[in-house]
């Protein structure tokens, strides 16, 4: 629609300069960013990954002093009596004495230990006791499993070739440090009588004391020392050894210790990310301004005097701010430009006239080539289309029924052939005649584009059965081959009857497929996809769903889509293709109706036929 002189016609408003160089700097801010928090984790991260690391390896070494020690004192109270001649003479002699005053519940407390054992070089118990450290009074159950664990175990090799040893033991349900040593005489002379062994309960209370953590005592993870890295806690295990050197089935010491190294390295990054991004917002603030004062403004005072050039048609030259940089060169390039064009104004208007009435036969002629395809196209299939049936063989036929002497039998299948060959030339004409039936409604459009005016043609066209699938895989070349869009093209390959006139329908798919690979290239993108689905429905009849994801059309312009001169194509003229393709699925019976969730959602055409009626095969007599 032309515009007023004078009148502002609003302007696609462009993508903001300004928004892309802040986002470009962004991206570059971030990229920055990102790199310095990398580099700031791989070095601050190891760091204090090795502090922690450090961190729990001293947790371990103290808590295996700790439960050294602890195993320690016990050794050194069973070497006392282990090196001590009532000792080594009570295991030559045993005497009821000796039992009293050593095996006494003071004599146990003072040593702090709850089980005492004598035992023979040849594994034989001479003697043990077993106190509750709570009340002092026998524990028959701690005992049995005190003696069950002097009786599994190999003190020679516990001991070795040193005078005492120690380990640790699961008595029951409870973990003790078991101290072991030989029998010999105070000086430390004399072939060893056997070993005594005294045992000191480890309770998980004993165990936070010597850690000075709150600890307690579980099954081991492995036979190593194990560590759970929590969020702000690290769970380790260190297993407690037993006389093989290997980890007790129940003990190992377990406690937690907060990561504070982790958290102080957590904190110095998350602080070194928070800096740099604060320094990137200063940066990119006073960039947005330094951008918006020193080259958006003067980009929008040259988009101003553009609309004004383009409102009023004055080409004035634009104000020159007397800047010596790129804007102001840009401003006195504009303004040479200017001048150029108000020279070549006056040789345009000189040639408009001519040039006006070229193009519009231009568009005449292209209107008049497009109403001519059907007509090539019929006349193609026309030249191309043989004979129904020989007509050398007909001939021949028709001579051997001249015949008397042909047996009756042959006389019916000659009979048959000759009814059948003139039935297939009935309907090649017929075929004929609704091909040049379209023809002529096609040349009736060449007319009318040219000027003149002639009557349209209403006849119905002849329906008659029509392979619908192949219908459409004829005309997939529109779409397959088509020079604005590589297009994915997909039907069924089943067939699918229906009623309907064979090139007229043709033409009617031909067109939608056409149609949907222009909306297809109108989105810009350079390729989409076309599908077919040929399905019957409940009614009797066919439908034909032709899909594309071309750009759509909003629900108001769904409404005018079949009305004559319509056209959603700016560069197109005419719009009879819809209106067109509407009348002719009239005419067969059916109908045709476009679908759209909006614009950009892609479309469909939906059409509807009458199913074939299915052929009643009579009984054979």
């Amino acid at each position: 629609m032309p515009i007023a002189k004078g009148r502002l016609q609003p302007l696609v408003r462009p993508t903001s300069l300004g928004i892309k160089l802040v986002v470009i700097l962004t991206l570059v801010g971030i990229a920055g960013a990102l790199s310095i928090t990398v580099l700031l984790a791989s070095v601050i991260t190891p760091s204090f990954a090795k502090l922690e690391d450090k961190a729990i390896a001293d947790n371990v070494d103290r808590t295996r002093a700790a439960l050294s020690d602890y195993g320690a004192k016990v050794e050194g109270a069973v070497r006392d009596y282990g090196d001590w001649n009532d000792s080594y003479d009570y295991m030559a002699a045993p005497s009821a004495k000796f039992e009293r005053d050593s095996f006494s519940k003071l004599a146990m407390a003072n040593l702090g230990v709850q089980g005492m054992a004598y035992v023979t070089p040849q594994g034989r118990i001479v003697i043990a006791r077993w106190l509750d450290a709570a009340t002092g009074t026998e524990n028959p159950a701690l005992r049995a499993a005190f003696l069950r664990s002097i009786a599994l175990t190999d003190l020679a090799h516990v001991v070795g070739g040193n005078s005492s040893a120690r380990y640790y033991a699961k008595l029951g349900s409870t973990v003790a440090a078991i101290g072991v040593a030989q029998i010999r005489k105070s000086d430390g002379s004399g072939t060893a009588r056997g070993h005594v062994l005294m045992a000191r309960i480890l309770t998980p209370r004993q165990l936070s004391a010597l850690l000075q953590v709150n600890a307690r005592i579980a099954p081991p993870i492995g036979r190593n020392d194990a560590v759970a890295r929590g969020a702000s806690t690290l769970a380790i295990a260190v297993p407690i050894m037993g006389a093989d050197r290997r980890a007790v089935a129940v003990a190992s010491a377990r406690f937690s210790v907060p990561r504070d190294v982790s958290l102080l390295g957590r904190r110095m990054l998350l602080l070194a990310i928070a800096g740099s991004t604060l320094l990137l917002l200063i940066v990119l603030m006073v960039l947005r301004r330094m951008i918006a004062s020193q080259v958006l403004q003067p980009l929008h005072r040259v988009e101003r005097h553009m609309q004004r050039v383009r409102a009023l048609g004055t080409l004035g030259p634009l104000d020159e701010d007397g800047r010596r940089d790129e804007i102001g060169s840009l401003g006195r390039s504009f303004n040479a430009m200017l001048l150029q064009l108000n020279d070549l104004r006056g040789q345009v208007e000189v040639q408009s006239f001519a040039l006006g009435r070229s193009e519009s036969a231009v568009a005449v002629m292209h209107n008049v080539r497009n109403a001519l395809n059907p007509i090539s196209t019929i006349l193609s299939q026309g030249v191309a289309q043989g004979p129904p049936v020989d007509r050398t063989t007909l001939d021949r036929a028709l001579g051997e029924l001249a015949k008397d002497d042909v047996p009756s039998a042959r006389r019916v299948k000659l009979t048959a052939f000759v009814a059948a060959a003139i039935e297939a030339e009935a309907a090649t004409r017929a075929a004929t005649r609704a091909e040049l039936q379209v023809g002529r409604e096609a040349m009736a459009h060449v007319l009318e584009i040219i000027g003149q005016q002639q009557a349209h043609a209403h006849e119905r066209p002849p329906l008659e059965n029509c392979d619908v699938a192949e219908i459409v895989a004829r005309n997939a070349t529109i779409a397959r081959y088509s020079d604005k869009a590589s297009i994915a093209f997909s039907f069924p390959a089943h067939p699918c009857r229906a009623m309907a006139s064979r090139v007229i329908l043709s033409q009617v798919i031909g067109n939608l497929f056409g149609n949907a690979a222009e909306a297809i290239a109108a989105t810009g993108t350079g390729s989409g996809t076309i599908s077919v689905t040929i399905e019957p429905d409940a009614n009797g009849h066919v439908v034909i769903a032709i899909r594309d994801d071309g750009e759509g059309f909003s629900s108001d312009i769904g409404k005018t889509l079949f009305q004559r001169g319509f056209s959603t194509r700016a560069h197109k003229s005419g719009g009879l293709g819809l209106h067109w393709c509407a009348n002719s699925m009239t005419a067969m019976d059916g109908a045709l109706r476009l679908e759209s969730e909006g614009e950009g959602k892609g479309a469909v055409a939906i059409l509807t036929l009458k199913a074939v009626e299915p052929v009643v095969l009579a009984d054979a007599a």
